[in-house]
């Protein structure tokens, strides 16, 4: 296939099913730019003599969509409905109470899911600009013509040269952390080439509206949440949700620059092991409590991170660790299982289970010492609520 300039070719892969294309599908340049940018996401060999001169690609857990090139896209594909993961996200990043992804489960893909929640994004943001942004005092410092909040006298003594008064005063300003973080959002979907041109559209006018009154300022996903909101802008609740969406899904450019493409990549490791630590904190029986990702230290240098801990509540003793696993073996690895046990260890805690979203061929209920270790399955090809009752039941079973 020869690939013509300004001609777009989109490669589609499946996570965890290796796939061989033709050596002119992918140019080697876009090879070398997709190992040494996404070699996390994606396994590739170079044609030669193992591959019968093919490119072989294998995505390792991710799903979403990646603009490599102007020419070249590739589209990872999850063994997921694509429904399950809108069910999934939904958990995860706290929007079922926001209600905001009504009418947007009927998407097909990732990046039409993207496509669309862009755009109701940025007309909430349009709506509050219309309504007028959010406020705060912030304290400034500067040099005027005229006396503003506090004078600095011990500065206009020790230069009295200086004709203009330097002074200390608060100014109320919507250049704060709650809008920075929305026009932050907003420049990355911009930058993302997932969004149709009535979209796009849509996303420049809610930019351009925050832009005369608010800087432009990089944040991280963890910046959108845990936040402190009141009457005044609780609305911004719902936003900075949606925006860490965004910016945890985003990876970082391989291009420096104003016209750079980013992708949109849901990693499903990390997707599996949150939603299910959200799901059970919904669903456990009321004499348990769950702590996730909880930190064992056993040095300095030496510590260990559980998925999940389940608690007696009334006395906190530790009933079961889990540990998720997005994968599909055929049976449990001796890895896996010297990983759990050690967890076990660690919390003095008799019950250890590792989670797989398919069921190994060859599952697992054996005592090491006085551990009990089991496999257990959370699929996620079905019903996610029907499912995880069984694996529930399934889990509290002695």
């Amino acid at each position: 296939m020869d690939i013509k300039p300004g001609q777009l070719s989109i490669i589609e892969l499946t996570e965890y099913e290796p796939q061989l294309f033709n050596e002119d599908e992918i140019t080697y340049d876009a090879g070398v730019k997709l190992y040494e940018n996404y070699k996390m996401q994606i396994d590739i060999e170079f044609p030669n003599y193992r591959t019968n001169n093919q490119w072989k690609l294998l995505a390792k857990g991710w799903v979403g969509y990646i603009p490599l090139t102007p020419n070249l896209h590739i589209r990872i594909n999850s063994k997921v409905p694509i429904k399950n993961i809108f069910e999934m996200l939904d958990y995860v990043y706290e929007l079922k109470s926001f209600r905001i992804l009504e009418g947007l489960m009927d998407c097909d893909s990732l990046e039409g899911f993207y496509n669309k929640l862009a755009y109701r994004l940025a007309q909430k943001i349009l709506e509050r600009c219309h309504k007028g942004l959010y406020r705060a005092y912030l304290p400034k410092t500067d040099q005027l013509a005229n006396v503003r909040g506090k004078l600095d006298i011990r500065h206009t003594i020790e230069k009295p040269w200086i004709v203009k008064l330097k002074c200390h005063y608060e100014e109320h300003t919507a250049d704060i952390t709650e809008n920075q973080i929305l026009i932050y959002t907003l420049y990355i979907i911009s930058h993302s080439n997932l969004c149709s041109e009535q979209v796009s559209t849509t996303v420049r006018k809610a930019y351009h509206a925050l832009q005369s009154l608010v800087s432009l300022q990089p944040y991280k996903p963890e910046d959108c949440i845990g936040r402190m909101y009141n009457h005044l802008n609780e609305d911004y609740k719902m936003l900075h949700h949606i925006c860490y969406l965004f910016l945890a899904n985003t990876a970082p450019s391989h291009k420096e620059g104003k016209n750079v493409t980013l992708p949109f990549l849901v990693n499903m490791h990390s997707l599996y092991e949150l939603f299910l630590a959200e799901w059970l904190k919904v669903n456990l029986p009321p004499h348990l409590t769950l702590k996730s990702q909880e930190i064992i230290k056993k040095r300095k240098n030496l510590y260990f991170k559980i998925d999940l801990v389940l608690y007696e509540k009334s006395s906190l003793i530790p009933r079961y660790t889990l540990d998720t696993k997005y994968k599909t073996p055929n049976k449990p690895s001796p890895q896996d299982i010297a990983q759990v046990v050690t967890y076990a260890v660690s919390k003095n805690c008799q019950e250890t289970v590792l989670i797989y979203p398919t069921q190994p061929t060859n599952s697992l209920d054996e005592t090491f010492g006085n551990i009990r270790v089991r496999s257990l399955t959370f699929p996620l090809d079905q019903n996610l609520n029907t499912t995880g009752k069984t694996f529930l039941k399934q889990l509290l079973t002695s």
